[in-house]
């Protein structure tokens, strides 16, 4: 593992520059794929949590009404 973050570290001191053109397109992209890869994981994590609380509440809130239903049969 310490020769793999020395390699790194002396891959990002030392660049080696590639003379090629990057043009706005590329930096436009780099952008967009960013933002696509944060929006995706946000909307992971919504997923994943919102909808076994909406099960959850959901099922709080039938079994209320089942309650409140099976009082109105037994006081009939």
């Amino acid at each position: 593992m310490f020769k793999l973050i020395c390699l790194f570290l002396i891959l990002i001191l030392f660049p080696n520059f590639s003379h090629a053109y990057l043009g706005p397109g590329m930096g436009g992209g780099f952008i967009a794929a960013t933002i696509g890869i944060i929006v995706a994981i946000f909307a992971m994590l919504f997923g994943i949590l919102w909808f076994p609380i909406k099960r959850f509440f959901n099922k709080k809130k039938q079994n209320q009404e089942n309650n409140i239903k099976d009082n109105l049969e037994n006081k009939k």
